[in-house]
Order: structure tokens, then sequence, then C-alpha cells
């Protein structure tokens, strides 16, 4: 029989000193057979349980004395002990349960972390500084309050469907942008092992199938526009207004620009020589450069504006930041009350009979070219900065693109100015 260690007390554990000479010392403590303290010549002192596992004789550790005490070490003792007795290696348990533990930490990550730590993985991604900051901009407004300290792996359908569903129909690109900016983090969080299974911020046969397609509200909500036979009404009043708004808003109506293209224009982007203003790709819609052929009209107009000393901005805000879009909806709501306060019928949309906003300019130019001229209307969602075909946007593509572009520009300038434009030419892609 082997010999059985007499089962020591507390006391004498404690009591237990390394010989002085050689490696670690090892000290049978009894009560479980195999377990032993081992305490190495400076004095440190850990608890070992010796045992047969698979054939194999191995150390197993235990844990350090005295932070384990004699008592607890013998009841792990045990159940090592009963778990090689059922096939069970006690030391792989104890690495699989370490690893679960770490998953299941990563797996804890919160969305608002998990957002950072996308940003910072994406860091190139981004063209420019501002392109971040909308990024998270939108992600704070509206997803934060509700996703920010939720776990990556519980967000649900349901969890997304609570941020954008407030405002899918109110500010739908926004929203639709915002969800885009959700399924990118999300699908961060998966790849980087916080989460498994399906985005629930995906759209198609996702989150398609419960809410209504952008193009289906966009086509609810056009936004008013002023009528094309008022256009040069609209385009001589808003050249008798002072201001920066006012100038945004007629540098808007010469080139068809969005508001926010026009409020973030930077000299360094126009060529007043060469007639052109080039938006890099960080600041369209579409994320791609768009290349604005300038009329006379619209080059006379920004020579004619001061250059603030340290400032880029093209369109500045008094205090030197950028404008604001509601600068540019005030200009236009004070020219309609101004134009009804002289005995005018202000400038209202054809169909809703609402006051015409900004953004519906890029409309009634869109209409102009449409029913006005016979200049292809591919043309016009090229200058719009719109989608089109690929074989037709191909052909704009093209080193004379800008120039047919700068011959319909130049008609629409010479009609909102009051102009002749009769014999608006036809011009044909080839």
């Amino acid at each position: 029989m082997p010999r059985v260690a007499k089962e020591l007390s507390a006391l004498e554990v404690k009591r237990l000193q390394h010989p002085g000479t050689g490696r670690n010392a090892t000290f049978a403590v009894g009560g479980v057979s195999g377990l032993m303290l081992q305490i190495t010549p400076n004095g440190g002192r850990t608890w070992l349980l010796r045992a047969t596992v698979g054939g194999k004789r191995r150390e197993i550790g235990l844990g350090g004395f005295p932070d384990v005490t004699l008592a607890q070490v013998r009841e792990r003792a045990r159940e090592a002990k009963d778990l090689i007795r059922r096939g069970i290696d006690p030391v792989e348990e104890r690495k699989a349960a370490q690893a679960a533990l770490v998953s299941a930490r990563r797996r804890g990550l919160t969305f608002a972390e998990a957002t950072d730590k996308c940003l910072a993985a994406k860091l190139d991604a981004f063209k420019n500084f501002k392109h971040r900051q909308q990024w998270q901009n939108t992600l704070q407004t509206y997803a934060m309050p509700e996703l920010g300290q939720m776990p990556v792996d519980e967000i649900a359908v349901q969890d997304v469907l609570r941020v954008l569903e407030p405002i899918w129909h109110s500010k739908t690109e926004t929203a639709s942008r915002l969800r885009g900016r959700i399924e990118t983090v999300l699908s961060w969080a998966t790849v980087a092992g916080h989460r498994i299974g399906d985005n629930p911020a995906r759209w198609g046969g996702n989150l398609k199938e419960l809410l209504p397609a952008v193009s289906k509200i966009a086509k609810q909500k056009n936004q008013p526009a002023v009528k094309i036979e008022d256009a040069p009404r609209w385009f001589a009043a808003i050249r008798q207004r002072d201001g920066m708004g006012a100038r945004a808003l007629e540098f808007a109506a010469l080139t068809a620009a969005r508001s926010q293209e026009v409020r973030g224009a930077a000299w360094e982007e126009i060529d007043l020589e060469a007639g052109l203003w080039v938006i890099p790709a960080a600041r369209m819609k579409m994320e791609r450069e768009h290349r604005v052929p300038l009329t006379p009209e619209a080059v006379t107009l920004l020579a004619s504006l001061p250059r603030m000393q340290d400032n880029p901005l093209t369109f500045p805000a008094p205090r030197g930041g950028e404008m604001s879009d509601m600068t540019l909806s005030a200009a236009m709501k004070r020219l309609h009350v101004a134009d009804i306060s002289a005995g005018g019928t202000g400038f209202v949309d054809r169909v809703s009979k609402r006051p015409a906003v900004p953004h519906g300019l890029r409309s009634t130019f869109r209409d102009w070219v449409a029913e006005r001229t016979h200049f292809p209307g591919d043309m016009a969602e090229v200058a719009l900065a719109h989608k089109v075909g690929n074989a037709v946007e191909a052909s704009y593509r093209r080193g004379d693109m800008v120039e047919k572009r700068r011959a319909m520009m130049a008609a629409w300038a010479d009609y909102l100015s009051g102009k002749d434009t009769a014999g608006a030419a036809v011009v044909r892609i080839g």
C-alpha cells in the first residue's frame, strides 16, 4: 500500500520552511493524496496536486498560500480528483473556463465602446475630420440614448427599430445614414469577436421588411420648390438682398448644388480662372468627387466676396464658422414674406402650395431642364450629383462632360437672369 501522508494542521503548514539548499522543496500536507505545499528558496509558497491524468503524471497548481487556505485547497484537491475519476482533465477544464470568461467579457463590450473602437480602426477611411465628426455626432444624438450602454451581443432588430422609427419619416436621409453606421459598428463588433449572429441593422431581408423604403418616403415628401415661371423674379429678389446668406442662396441657385455643399465650400476647391468648382468626395452625399462648371455670373459673384484671413470657407458665418442650414432657410423665408408684403404672391410650390425652401431650388432647375429645354435629362441628373445608369455616367465622366454641362448651366443662368432662352441648344451624348 502507498504511504499515506500525515494530515498536517494549518499551524503546522504555516511553520514549514525551505531547508535552505537545493531548488524548490515540496511537503505532503495530507488530507488528500498527492496534495503538496511547494516552497521556493525565496519563501514563495504554492499548492500542488500530484495526480495521474490520462496515464501521465501531472502537477496541477491549486493556488498560492496563504491566499488559498489549507481547508480551501483540500476542497479544491478533492474536486480535481473527482474530475479525474470522471475522465476530465482539470487543467484543460480550467483553461476552457478562463477562455469562456475572456470571451464573455469581450462580448460584454457596450455599443458606445464598440463605436469608439470601430472609429479608431477605420480612421484611415475618413477623408477628413469633419466626416468623422458627422459619424460620431449622428450616432451620439440618435443611437446612444437607446443603444449606448447595451452590450453589442444583446442588440436585436427591435432595439435598432427603437432608434430608427422616430425619425424614419421626419428625417429620412439622416435615419438612412444612421442605419448604415449602426450596421458598420455591429459588423465590426462581430468580426472582432464581440458578438455572433446576423447583423440586426442590416437592410436587405431584415429592416427592409419593417420600414418603408427611403425612395418611397422621398416621393411622398418633396421639398417645396420655386415655380419655374417665378424663378427669374425670385432670383432678381435675392440679388437685391445683402448678407452672406443671400449670396450663398444665389450661388446655390446658379450651381444647383445642395445647401450643405455650398455652406461647406472652401476657396481651395474653386478655380475662378477655369470657372470650376471641384467638391471632394468626402463632402458629397454619394461620396464621389463632383465637378461643377461655374458660369460667368457665378464667377462674378465669388470674385465679389470678401476673403477672411485664416478662414478657408467661401460663405462663412458671421463668427467665422460654417454657415448653418437655418441661415439659408431664414433668408428664403424672408424673401417669400417680403414679396407678399409688396403685393406679390410669394414663392410657393406649385403642387403643395407651401413656401419654397433652399433645397427646392434643385427641383426648380430639374423642372426647367425637363419642361423648358432640350438638354438631356441624364445630364441634369449628373449636374445634380444624382446616381444615374452606369453607361450614361461613364459617358458623362469623359473629359468633355464639364463643358457640355457648362452650356446647360449657362442657359440656366440666362433664364434666372431674365434673358431669352428660347434657343437653348440640344446637347447630345457621344
